[in-house]
């Protein structure tokens, strides 16, 4: 018992010359305190962390129906609570002396009632020299479209158009890009950006890539070109060029015979193993009018293309189409979809009429 309090006594007596060494060096220099906080802070200062939620009621005619946007309604279900978006985003941004990104690191996870899911993880490198380029690796949205790179968080209506949905749902996917956008103000091409990139495919439907084919994916965007004093345009280009691996010999390509579009399907051997294309050309653009009553826009964008799938489904396959353990034929066809957003402002970029309209064949 001696021996338990003897070692209590050294112990306070050890924390008291601690404490009262550590008040003195304090009481010494009064501006230490500030400083530490200062230096605690600084290491923090490059870092954001935001997010939003977006809960939902949604509410169809039938039972059990197929749903975009939020997934199928359960056998015996006609509505439901969800949450559509639950989003918290980390964003760590190095400058250098002149205020200029360096690097970049963003972590985004989605949570909703069916779990978390990773949105967003990629890291990206400014080159300093030039300040014109940079090289961003990782799970990131692809650089296609207006739509597909705008986010949730801002976008006027809760879900993507149709086209976008279907060719390139959940807008994500593994890669890596470069991109020439001037960090300089002054510099005469500081509203020009364009990405050039390399992608898996498959986007977060599949977390690996089952094949050694690659999207290329390119886009070119100026922004705020003046028309007049009032009226401003944003315009931009989009192509993707890739494909997947067929496993199957029936290729089914559309065609016109006779004034009649049908499907004429290919059966050589040779097909098997080869890859199966996927094209898309896209254009956009904003009009933005400023006037007293407030901004109105004009977005509007259009996609053209090849895509390959399966025969009553036209959208983007995850993996290899199979019917139990066999290769599905595949299709190629010919699509088109559009885009259309007219967005008022009333005064302020609070109170907003919407009017949007989109199709995908």
């Amino acid at each position: 018992m001696c021996r338990k309090i003897l070692s209590l006594l050294i112990v306070a007596f050890l924390l008291s010359q601690l404490a009262n060494a550590q008040a003195k060096e304090i009481k010494d220099s009064s501006v230490l305190s500030n400083k530490s906080l200062l230096s605690f802070f600084n290491k923090f200062n490059n870092l954001t962390i935001s997010g939003y939620i977006q809960p939902q009621f949604q509410i169809i005619q039938q039972k059990g129906a197929h749903s975009f946007g939020g997934g199928d309604f359960e056998p015996n279900s006609s509505n439901r609570f969800k949450i559509r978006r639950g989003r918290i985003k980390f964003n760590y941004t190095g400058h250098n002396k002149d205020n200029l990104k360096t690097v970049e690191v963003i972590f985004q996870p989605d949570l909703t009632e069916k779990g978390v899911v990773l949105r967003d993880l990629y890291g990206a490198i400014y080159e300093n020299k030039f300040n014109l380029f940079s090289l961003t690796i990782g799970m990131m949205n692809r650089p296609f479209s207006h739509e597909v790179i705008y986010s949730s968080s801002r976008r006027e209506s809760p879900e993507r158009g149709r086209v976008t949905q279907t060719l390139m749902k959940d807008e994500r996917d593994l890669g890596a890009k470069i991109t020439f956008a001037p960090q300089k103000k002054d510099h005469l091409l500081y509203n020009l950006n364009w990405d050039l990139g390399f992608y898996n495919g498959p986007g977060l439907g599949n977390t690996t890539d089952f094949d050694n084919y690659k999207d290329l994916i390119t886009r070119v965007t100026y922004t705020k070109i003046p028309l007049s004093k009032k009226l401003e345009l944003s315009a931009g280009i989009s192509y993707l060029n890739g494909g997947f691996i067929q496993k199957t010999k029936y290729i089914n390509r559309e065609e016109t015979v006779n004034n009649i579009k049908k499907f004429v399907t290919d059966s050589s051997l040779s097909n098997i193993d080869g890859k199966a294309p996927r094209k898309y050309a896209g254009a956009d653009f904003n009009l933005k009018f400023k006037q007293r009553a407030g901004i109105t826009e004009l977005r509007g964008e259009f996609w053209a293309g090849k895509q390959t799938a399966t025969e009553f489904n036209s959208a983007t396959p995850a993996d290899i189409p199979k019917s139990g353990n066999v290769p599905s034929p595949l299709y190629i066809r010919n699509f088109n979809g559009a885009i259309f957003y007219l967005v008022h402002n009333f005064i302020n970029s609070k109170h907003q009429l919407t009017v949007k309209y989109d199709w995908y064949d």
